[in-house]
Formats: structure tokens, C-alpha cells, sequence
């Protein structure tokens, strides 16, 4: 994530805040200039951006998750019709509002989506909806479970099925997710990590199934024809092989090759959002032997930046052999509890370049 400040004072702002602490504006990341702006309502009920971006003649609404509900915190330009933003738009259900604790899982919800879209405009995507697009757009429900009157469940499963992912609210609660993470012995299960995970099946039949490029797929992934529902059936009956971390990025990558896609897929976007950040802030490693992990300057990454896989790997070596120490000292678990074999390598610069050659178009409302 890149580093933001305040239009109004300078101050250092965050890419969720609402408010700047400095100088109390309001605040809004506003798509069309990948920008966080400091904004002034004006009588009429728009929003004027202040200090550096004030010569900007373009007005703005807050999106009506922003200021109905506060689950957002985009701005949108005047002239756009739409009373969502971007982000908001490509959600397609909420959860029931009447129910507690449902509103605040839907702000982690949408928050963890907010940060999913800036990356896919980062490395400049095809993102549409399924209102403009029906059969080859993309949307969200955010869906939880139902109990009948005589107590039964009926389980809301996380997923993707042609364009619409589906979040069970029940991962936006802390205890829950963790308890899940321990049960399938999964080292990183996090809201942003299933959002960007399940956008990787999207991305998957946008990009491999529409995209010509399955011959090349199946020589790293293999065969996604073979039956799915059976071999989910005999992953969570039997488990992993217990060579996978030699082939897959995680156990569940062995499952199937669409779900080594989707957590391979996953792993770039993590890297893609944390190298940006050690960018934006400036890091480096420069440790006092040579033959230890090095970050002269973390590059700034982006759509061509990625293409330079190499390059990419070996700061994101150092990054990660930072972070895992860093937290080690603060008696956390590993923040990076991966090991990236060969074939995992190969695999996550197979996804750069797909996403590099990627030739569909961005989200036509963007820049409406």
C-alpha cells in the first residue's frame, strides 16, 4: 500500500482513515487519481478537495456506504450517477443489518475488499461488474448462515461460481477464523487472504479459461479437469501429500489445480501489497555480511514492475526475512510462514507474466 497524506496540513494519513488527526478534515481515497484527498462540504451538499489537490474543479459525493452507514470511505466525482463507489458497486448482498455484530463484520468485510480493488487497479486489471458485464463480470455476497426454527444450520460456504464470490460473515469474527485456521492447519487465513484468494478463480476463467493460456496452466498446475468435488472430498478426508510443500504453495494448493491457482494467485497480490508498502516508506536492508538477505531499496511495484520476477523474488526474500524476525522479537507467530520451493517459484512467476500480458479491459466506471 502506498503512503498517503493529508492535502489540507501534509500530515501522514492511512489508506482506511476517515478523518485526518492532524487537522480534522474529512477524508475519502478518491479511484480516479489513486489518491487520498482532504475534502471541505460545501452548502450544496458536494465536497471540494482542499490544499495541494484545491485547484481540482471536479466535486464530490461520499459514497452512500460513507455516509449512511460509515463502511466506506471513498469519494466519488460529482458527475458520476452512481451512489456507490467502485468498491461498494461490485457488492451485490450485505449482511442482514438487524442482526448484532453483522453491521461491524461488514465493515471488516468491505475494508478488506477496499484494499483487494486497489491492488487489481494497481497492476491494471479487467475489473466489471455483473451489471455491465452478466456472464464475465465480478460481484460479492457476503452472506450468514441460517438457523431454522428446530436448530439445524445451514452453512454458508466461501467460494467462487462464475464471477460471484461468495464470504461467509462469520470469518469477519476473529475467534472464528482463528479457530478455523488451527482446525485446517492453514498458516495464514485472513478476510483480505480469502477475498484475494477467491478473485484468483475469477481471474482464473478471465484470464487462463478466456485467456489461451491453458496448454501453458496445465504444464505448471495440471489438469483442472479432473473432477473437482471429488478431490475436495479426498483432501479434507485424507489431507495434503505429505511431499506438498515441495510442489504447492500451501497444503490446500494440493487439493486441485484451480485451488493452487487461487492460493498461488493470492501469494502475488500479498507480495505486490507489502513490497509496495516497504517502497512507500522508504525501506531498506543492509545488513553487515554480504552473504545475508539484502533490500538496497524496495522497488515500487506495479503492472510492467512485476515482469522483473527476479528481481521481485529477491526483495521479497529480504522483506520477509525482516518481517519474521521482527515479529519473533515481539513473540508473534512468523508474519511469512511459507517456504517457496522451486516449483512454487515457477508457478508464482507463471501468474506475473499472466498478469503482465493481461490485455482486457479495466473498469469502464472508473473513469465515469
Amino acid at each position: 500500500m502506498r503512503t498517503f497524506h493529508c492535502t489540507a496540513c501534509g500530515a501522514l494519513v492511512f489508506y482506511e482513515n476517515t478523518q485526518c488527526l492532524a487537522c480534522g478534515h474529512t477524508l475519502a481515497f478518491v479511484a480516479q487519481q489513486m489518491k487520498m484527498l482532504s475534502l471541505e462540504q460545501h452548502d450544496s451538499g458536494t465536497w471540494a478537495a482542499l490544499g495541494e489537490a484545491a485547484n481540482d474543479a471536479v466535486g464530490y459525493r461520499l459514497c452512500a456506504n460513507y455516509s449512511d452507514h460509515g463502511t466506506c470511505n471513498w469519494a466519488i466525482p460529482t458527475e458520476n450517477p452512481e451512489p456507490l463507489c467502485l468498491s461498494c458497486g461490485f457488492t451485490h448482498t450485505i449482511p442482514d443489518l438487524t442482526v448484532d455484530g453483522n453491521r461491524e463484520a461488514w465493515l471488516k468485510l468491505e475494508t478488506a475488499k477496499r484494499r483487494l480493488i486497489f491492488d487489481v487497479l494497481t497492476l491494471q486489471l479487467p475489473l466489471r461488474g455483473k451489471r455491465e458485464d452478466p456472464s464475465g463480470g465480478l460481484e460479492f455476497d457476503f452472506l450468514s448462515d441460517i438457523v431454522t426454527v428446530n436448530g439445524d444450520r445451514s452453512r454458508v460456504m466461501t467460494g467462487h461460481d462464475n464471477g460471484r464470490i461468495t464470504i461467509n460473515v462469520a470469518e469477519a469474527d476473529d475467534l472464528y477464523r482463528e479457530t478455523q485456521r488451527i482446525q485446517h492447519e492453514e498458516p495464514l487465513r485472513t478476510l483480505l487472504g480469502h477475498i484475494r484468494h477467491e478473485v484468483g478463480h475469477y481471474y482464473w476463467d478471465r484470464l487462463i479459461r478466456d485467456g489461451n493460456r491453458l496448454a501453458a496452466f496445465r504444464e505448471l498446475f495440471g489438469d483442472e479437469q479432473v473432477d473437482y468435488q471429488a478431490a475436495l472430498k479426498a483432501h479434507y478426508e485424507h489431507g495434503a501429500p505429505a511431499d506438498w510443500s515441495d510442489r504447492f504453495i500451501s497444503a490446500y494448493a494440493s487439493t486441485h489445480p484451480w485451488e493452487d491457482w487461487a492460493e498461488s494467485w493470492a501469494h502475488v497480490m500479498h507480495m505486490v501489497d507489502a513490497l509496495e508498502t516497504a517502497h512507500a516508506v522508504g525501506l531498506s536492508v543492509q545488513p553487515n555480511r554480504r552473504d545475508e538477505p539484502a533490500l538496497p531499496q524496495a522497488s515500487k511495484p506495479s503492472r510492467a514492475r512485476i515482469g522483473d520476477f527476479d528481481q521481485l523474488l529477491s526483495e521479497w526474500y529480504a522483506l520477509t526475512y525482516v518481517l519474521n524476525n521482527l515479529t519473533r522479537g515481539l513473540g508473534l507467530l512468523d508474519a511469512y510462514p511459507f517456504v517457496l520451493s522451486s516449483a512454487v517459484v515457477a508457478k508464482l512467476r507463471f501468474i506475473a507474466d499472466v498478469i503482465v500480458n493481461s490485455s482486457m479491459p479495466a473498469a469502464s466506471r472508473l473513469h465515469s
